[in-house]
């Protein structure tokens, strides 16, 4: 344990709680007390599995394909079987539920594809130019991706597409091959646009080329949100004095519309603080990756750090009126524990590449 604190990356760490912080504060605001309260304990149990996490070596993930398969196999079996038995709640069949605890399979399925496309694309950099990679990895990610999608989560099925075109573009794919990829997935969004989506996701897309089109309908919450986010001004409202979110013109608040909640309180101040901070997050995450030794962990950190740039940029821009409303929740902010563990857990992983890459580098200098 000393060793793992010696070499532990506080700096990561401590923007970690900090956002965190920062979300438990406007969870405090916006939402009831049950939501602020059930977030401390998410809170809790995330930060004991990334310790744990940390602790565990990580070239378990890095030597052993079999770990790996299994990690995405049981995110997969996960989809199914919440498609089969999972419940329906307004329409979408995302959550499990065992009394009143909710959990999202999609946010695992995330972590899981950054593991294994990670440790796919790590073994094989020498004979990356050939197409046949592009359809393996590319069936690792459309599966769970159509999966998602069929619950109907489009924002999460989105993000799942998006994270392995930036992580194969990374890994150093022949470009020639993307695009024919590209054109492939092209053709399938068009697919799914007439078969796959649903109404409301459809009507979605429309009401966000113009918000004005269903003002008092779909195009409601887009309008309520931009008005909370430019009421902010400079200093914002005030914590606790957000009108939007308090007299609930600003719909889930605590979850997908909480960037708006904070800028509407905290202001143009407020928001940047926030975007600097997980600016900052970044930074750490991408440093660890590339001082690590090996291609698998400089990949995980560029995954993982994709991911989170995704969900990050995905619902700010919903929320400023520059990309649809998908429902994607903004990075260890809003509340959820599905996304919050998932992600310390992702921290965790980080962590012990620190961690270990350095005992790694101390032990070749002890000997020299």
């Amino acid at each position: 344990m000393p060793q793992i604190l010696r070499n532990f990356d506080w700096p990561l760490f401590t923007a970690t709680l900090l956002l965190i912080a920062l979300g438990l504060i406007s969870l405090w605001s916006v939402a009831s007390g049950w939501f602020f309260y059930r977030q401390i304990i998410w809170t809790a149990i995330g930060i004991s599995l990334l310790i744990i996490f940390a602790s565990i070596d990580y070239r378990i993930l890095r030597n052993h394909s079999g770990v790996v398969l299994s990690v995405l196999a049981f995110g997969v079996m996960l989809l199914v079987s919440l498609l089969l038995f999972g419940p329906e709640t307004r329409g979408v069949t995302s959550w499990f539920r065992i009394g009143s605890v909710a959990f999202e399979p999609s946010e695992f399925i995330k972590l899981a594809l950054v593991i294994i496309l990670a440790k796919y694309f790590s073994v094989r950099h020498t004979e990356i130019s050939q197409i046949r990679h592009l359809f393996i990895s590319g069936l690792y990610a459309f599966v769970p991706a159509v999966l998602v999608l069929i619950q109907p989560d489009l924002g999460s099925a989105v993000i799942i597409a998006l994270l392995w075109a930036i992580i194969v573009t990374l890994a150093g794919i022949n470009m020639k091959h993307l695009a024919v990829f590209c054109a492939i997935f092209a053709v399938l969004a068009a697919i799914g646009w007439f078969f796959l989506l649903a109404p409301y996701q459809i009507e979605r897309i429309s009401v966000f080329l113009d918000p004005n089109r269903d003002p008092e309908g779909v195009g409601f919450h887009a309008i309520q949100s931009l008005i909370a986010v430019g009421s902010g001004q400079l200093v914002g409202k005030g914590i606790g004095y957000g009108t939007q979110s308090h007299l609930n013109f600003l719909p889930e608040a605590e979850t997908d519309f909480i960037f708006a909640a904070i800028a509407e309180e905290t202001g143009f101040i407020g928001i940047t603080i926030l975007i600097l901070l997980f600016a900052f997050f970044l930074w750490r995450v991408l440093k660890i990756g590339l001082e690590a030794k090996g291609n698998f962990s400089k990949l995980f950190a560029l995954g993982f750090s994709a991911l989170l740039f995704l969900q990050f940029l995905v619902h700010s821009g919903a929320n400023i009126g520059l990309l649809p409303i998908t429902g994607v929740t903004l990075p260890l902010i809003s509340y959820g524990g599905s996304s919050l563990v998932t992600l310390m857990i992702g921290v965790g992983i980080l962590e012990s590449i620190r961690v270990h890459s350095r005992s790694d580098l101390n032990d070749i200098m002890e000997e020299a």
